[in-house]
C-alpha cells in the first residue's frame, strides 16, 4: 500500500483487535502499536519515559494520559513508523483521543481514520467464555467455534489436558465490557463526529473481518 495510513483500531475486549492489527501489519508494512507492549518495552529499555512508567507502576498507580501520549509521541518518530501505524488499545477515552489528535496534528501526522470492529456483547461473552487451550503446547480452541478434530485430544501435540483462563468467565467478561462501554465506547461518537469513523462487522470469521478492514483501508 503506497499511501501512508495512520489509524486507530477500536473495539471491545475479545473482538480480535490484536489479531487484526497483526494482519494489517503483515499485509501493509504499517506498524502495530500496542500501548501495553510499548509500556513493557519502555520499562525494559529504561528510557526516560520508561523510568517514569516504572516509578508510577511500582507505586501502584495508573499511568497518566500525559505519560502515555509522551510514549506514543516517541514511538511514532521511529523509522519503522514511516509506512504508517495502527494504534491498538489506545486511545481509551475522549481526553486521550483529543490529546492524541493534537499531538499527531502538531507532528504533521493526522489520523486517516478510526476503524471500529463492532461486535454485540452476547457474541463477545460466548466467544471468550468458550475459549480453552492445550495445557501442554498452548494451542487455542473454542467449545463452539474451534473444537479439536478428535474430542479431548489436541490437534497439534496429542495431549489430553486442557485449561481455561480463570478470567474467561461470564462475570469477569461482562465487567470488562461494562468498563469498555462506560469509558471507551464514547470515542466511537468522537471519531464519528470528526468524520473519521468506519465500522466493520466483527461477527464475521477472522478472514472476513480482515478482508473488510483491508477494503476500508483502501478508501482512507
Amino acid at each position: 500500500m503506497a499511501v501512508v495510513k495512520r489509524i486507530v483500531l477500536i473495539g471491545p475486549p475479545g473482538c480480535g483487535k490484536g489479531t487484526q492489527a497483526k494482519r494489517i501489519e503483515d499485509a501493509t508494512g504499517m506498524i502495530q502499536l500496542s500501548t501495553g507492549d510499548m509500556l513493557r518495552k519502555a520499562v525494559a529499555d529504561a528510557s526516560p519515559v520508561g523510568l517514569k512508567v516504572k516509578a508510577v507502576m511500582e507505586a501502584g498507580q495508573l499511568v497518566s494520559d500525559e505519560i502515555i501520549i509522551e510514549m506514543v509521541t516517541d514511538r511514532i518518530k521511529a523509522p519503522d513508523c514511516a509506512k504508517g501505524f495502527i494504534l491498538d488499545g489506545f486511545p481509551r477515552s475522549i481526553p486521550q483521543a483529543e490529546a492524541l489528535g493534537s499531538m499527531l496534528s502538531e507532528n504533521g501526522q493526522p489520523l486517516n481514520g478510526a476503524i471500529e470492529i463492532r461486535v454485540p456483547d452476547e457474541f463477545i461473552v460466548e466467544r471468550i467464555t468458550g475459549r480453552f487451550t492445550c495445557a501442554k503446547c498452548g494451542a487455542g480452541y473454542h467449545e463452539k467455534f474451534q473444537k479439536p478434530v478428535k474430542e479431548g485430544v489436541c490437534d497439534k501435540c496429542g495431549a489430553t489436558d486442557f485449561s481455561h483462563r480463570k478470567d474467561d468467565n461470564e462475570e469477569t467478561v461482562r465487567t470488562r465490557l461494562s468498563a469498555y462501554h462506560d469509558v471507551t465506547q464514547p470515542i466511537v461518537g468522537f471519531y464519528e463526529k470528526a468524520g473519521l469513523l468506519k465500522v466493520v462487522d466483527g461477527t464475521q470469521n477472522i478472514d472476513q473481518v480482515a478482508a473488510s478492514i483491508m477494503k476500508v483501508l483502501e478508501t482512507l
